[in-house]
């Protein structure tokens, strides 16, 4: 049953668009910000002097005609990216900062897994490479970190993985390929990928543009090498190949830099008279050769490319649903559980009530926050302390000072945090520097509760209707969703 299929038709994933006033010069959004790096290739290798391996970032904005957009920041048609292109000799792709990360515990989940047990398996990274599991060093360092920056951010352990690519959906040009999982309520979504593209990219656009793309590895001793020394016959190349004289020429005097690689086409030659070279037919009247020693001192060679990419909106999303929370026994408040690393507010500054002796300390107290690039936001509204409070977890605030009565006898505030409601009282300056150091992660709020103990909190939402007596409820799950019930007396 069903619509009948209708013809097939071409379809393009890129957006196309036109350049100029008149609009005769077509053009097209990228699909990926990767290509931007591989073509600056030759500029990259020059500031960084020449020295391999090296790596080049950049973030911005992809475009993709997607037929289906859906899952919110799941799938859509413009969204943001940010890549690494690490460029580093085929011959070796150690990675001397390996051993920094090699300890590392990952969820891992191989392509022969797939195939077989269907289940993940957690080991260091130093294992999954020592049994080749994942090809080479360095793509396992950035494996490693990217889960390492996963946990900083705040992101779930237990809900990060990564899969490896099957031989049938990896790219005809990789070596190896990992994809990193993050599971949310859409079940495991792709987020970042990291593959070994090898020499592909480079190799593609220096053939295009005809322009070399290549590194230099200096030797330790000079080595003998068996070369064929070519001869041209221009005169024949440029009766037969006209324009593309220049193509032809140069690809055989590529070929010729070894003789391994030359002699088999020479051999085609001597015995046919005539060889494919590149899709052009190369024939005996067009070059004559020699087997030469040569002596060399370095070795030109394309770089292969180790590419993590990451989809910020995905990472985005999959960071929101795991620092939503819900306090326990009350399912109405929830609040967000950002780090205080990467909260975009560090700090709420409140006052217990309206009051004008209160508002020259809340104005010094931001100043002093916001001197030392600490965000904050002060909450003026007469909506109880304890409202205030939750509209603060509500947006992943993970702070809030309060200024109290005894803030204008004694100097001191109310340190609150909010993951556990807990508050500590000190001087506004020890505050201060405490919630700096909380906000860089030089210090944990278990550390703040040891020196300086827990006071009794001022009113949790709700204002006086908190301190009064609630009948006691649980939250129960079903299919329809979570709802709040009385416990049976």
């Amino acid at each position: 049953e069903g619509n009948a299929f209708g013809n097939a038709f071409p379809f393009n994933l890129m957006f196309k668009t036109t350049i100029g006033p008149e609009g005769t010069q077509a053009a097209y959004l990228r699909p990926e910000t990767a290509q931007g790096l591989f073509v600056n290739f030759k500029r990259l290798v020059d500031y960084n002097a020449g020295k391999l391996p090296f790596a080049a970032s950049q973030i911005g904005f992809g475009f993709r005609n997607e037929i289906s957009p859906k899952g919110g920041l799941l799938r859509v048609r413009e969204f943001c990216m940010a890549e690494i292109e690490h460029f580093c000799d085929p011959s070796d792709k150690s990675y001397p900062r390996f051993q920094l990360v090699k300890d590392k515990v990952m969820t891992l989940f191989s392509s022969e897994n797939q195939l077989s047990t269907g289940k993940t398996e957690k080991m260091t990274i130093g294992e999954a490479v020592a049994k080749k599991m994942v090809d080479n060093e360095t793509l396992g360092f950035f494996l490693a970190r990217t889960q390492i920056f996963c946990e900083r951010i705040g992101m779930d352990p237990e809900r990060i993985r990564f899969r490896q690519h099957l031989r049938t959906e990896m790219a005809h040009y990789a070596c190896d390929c990992w994809d990193l999982e993050i599971k949310s309520s859409y079940g495991w979504i792709e987020c970042a990928g990291h593959a070994d593209r090898s020499a592909y990219d480079l190799t593609v656009h220096s053939k295009a543009t005809n322009t070399d793309m290549v590194a230099t590895r200096y030797l330790d001793k000079p080595q003998t090498v068996e070369i064929a020394k070519i001869k041209l016959n221009r005169k024949e190349l440029g009766m037969v190949y006209k324009a593309d004289q220049r193509k032809v020429a140069n690809a055989i005097e590529e070929l010729a830099q070894s003789w391994a690689d030359f002699e088999p086409f020479a051999a085609k030659i001597e015995a046919d008279g005539k060889a494919d070279l590149g899709g052009f037919e190369v024939t005996k009247a067009m070059f004559s050769y020699e087997k030469k020693s040569k002596t060399i001192h370095e070795v030109k060679y394309t770089p292969s490319v180790i590419e993590p990419s990451f989809g910020i909106g995905r990472i985005l999303y999959s960071l929101l649903e795991h620092s939503f929370d819900i306090r326990e026994q009350d399912e109405q408040r929830t609040y967000l559980k950002f780090k205080p690393l990467i909260a975009p507010i560090k700090v709420a500054v409140l006052a217990l009530q309206k009051d004008k002796q209160f508002e020259p300390i809340v104005a010094d107290l931001k100043a002093k926050l916001m001197g030392l690039d600490i965000s904050t936001r002060v909450d003026e509204s007469t909506a109880s302390l304890g409202k205030r409070y939750a509209r603060a977890d509500e947006v992943g605030i993970p702070f809030a000072v309060t200024v109290d009565f005894d803030t204008v006898t004694t100097g001191t505030v109310t340190l609150r945090d909010r993951d556990s409601c807990g508050q500590i009282r000190a001087k506004i300056t020890e505050v201060v520097a405490m919630v700096q150091m909380m906000c860089t992660e030089k210090m944990v709020w278990e550390e703040a509760v040891e020196k300086y103990g827990l006071v009794a909190g001022a009113e949790e939402e709700g204002g006086e209707d908190a301190k009064k007596p609630k009948d006691p409820t649980y939250v129960e799950s079903t299919g329809r969703g979570r709802f709040s019930r009385p416990t049976a007396v």
